[in-house]
């Protein structure tokens, strides 16, 4: 996401829990008082109308959860382990960009809060702080996302530097080399100050303007130019001494190719629906990317999770872990990094509750049987028959 420099944001933040938070999904209506209209339509929007973005939304609505009986729940718990590290749950923070459009503490108050409440942490190529200062407040539990440079040399230098920082993987984002615009925010008048740069680029080289001929696409010639192609996922692949994932998958044909090639596990998702509207909800893709890599092979999700209930749902369709991504930032508008880490608090809560009444007393046990196909009758209600 791009943002606005921290005086963008005219209203103190507060250090502690405002009323009215009750649950997860209470911190995107308390955002709203929290950060400019224009910069808050930018973050709430997605590309173009929005058709990606409600869909991510709606599709949690597809199921609904089969509540179990009698299950001994006693030792029940949440934790898993993502690539070899413990974690004492499934719920991590995605990437997002300029945090400081919201806070001037931005990704530093961030990493605070995700360490307060043990949550995992992808830090942004393009954070307000570089990803040294993020790493010297950060837990070990944190990985650095990584857009490639124009010149390769940019991008083996922010390999190095996250290496060299302690970032435990790589996460590789490809789904947005070319992004449609948001029209919410276009009509909304946000605009992204020239003086808003990425703390992690300072002194790499910008994208070259492309000398385009007359017969020539601005698209495809022009901005399409420099986009990832297979040659640079395998140089990053032989250059790395860390696990390389891949954000942005949605087609289980992509899923084969990139596991085949030796990509250490895939995040389904379609950039939070600020990439190609119209792109199929992250929660449709999900079952399909998990048939075609198998039981075992990592999978991280995103796309829409209000609640715990949402997440309960990614993990029961495939996802071993899940990142949240405005959530996040709407509750470091409301309370810093108080607000991260209750945030996390409450769907971690949430989730736990969902599994309860699941009677699942672990991760290993929520999968497609949990669920219900959410088939609404003539009157909206849920059908038995669809059960």
């Amino acid at each position: 996401m791009h943002a606005m420099p921290p005086s963008s944001s005219s209203n103190p933040v507060p250090r502690q829990i405002p009323p009215g938070i009750h649950a997860a999904r209470d911190y995107e209506r308390a955002a709203r008082s929290c950060i400019p209209e224009p910069t808050y339509a930018y973050l709430a929007g997605g590309a173009g109308e929005d058709v990606t973005l409600e869909a991510n939304r709606a599709a949690y609505a597809d199921w609904s959860v089969y509540p179990r009986l009698l299950r001994d729940l006693r030792t029940g718990h949440s934790r898993l382990k993502l690539q070899g590290q413990e974690l004492p749950h499934p719920i991590l923070l995605a990437p997002l960009a300029y945090q400081q459009l919201v806070h001037p503490g931005g990704e530093l108050e961030t990493a605070r809060g995700a360490d307060a409440a043990g949550a995992g942490l992808l830090c942004s190529s393009l954070s307000s702080f570089s990803l040294e200062q993020i790493a010297e407040v950060a837990s070990p539990r944190r990985w650095f996302q990584l857009y490639l440079q124009p010149r390769r040399e940019d991008s083996l230098d922010l390999l190095r530097r996250a290496e060299a920082a302690g970032y435990q993987a790589i996460v590789l984002t490809l789904d947005a080399a070319v992004q449609q615009p948001s029209r919410r925010a276009l009509e909304a008048g946000f605009r992204l100050p020239a003086d808003c740069v990425a703390a992690n680029l300072r002194g790499y080289a910008p994208p070259a303007p492309a000398g385009l001929a007359p017969d020539q696409s601005r698209v495809f010639q022009g901005l399409m130019n420099e986009a990832p192609r297979w040659a640079d996922l395998d140089w990053l692949l032989a250059d790395s001494r860390l696990p390389i994932w891949v954000k942005g998958v949605s087609h289980p044909e992509d899923a084969r190719a990139l596991k085949a090639r030796g990509v250490a596990g895939l995040v389904v998702s379609n950039h939070g629906g600020r990439s190609l509207d119209g792109a199929p909800a992250s929660l449709r893709a999900l079952p399909a990317v998990r048939a075609a890599v198998g039981p075992d092979y990592p999978l991280l999700f995103d796309g829409g999770i209000r609640s715990g209930g949402d997440a309960f749902k990614a993990l029961a369709l495939g996802a071993n872990a899940v990142l949240i991504g405005r959530l996040q930032v709407y509750a470091l508008a409301v309370a810093g990094a108080l607000g991260v880490a209750h945030l996390i608090k409450l769907l971690r809560e949430e989730l736990e509750v969902c599994m309860a009444m699941a009677g699942c007393a672990s991760l290993a046990e929520l999968g497609p049987a949990c669920l219900c196909p959410a088939t609404s009758g003539p009157t909206g209600n849920f059908t038995e028959a669809a059960c």
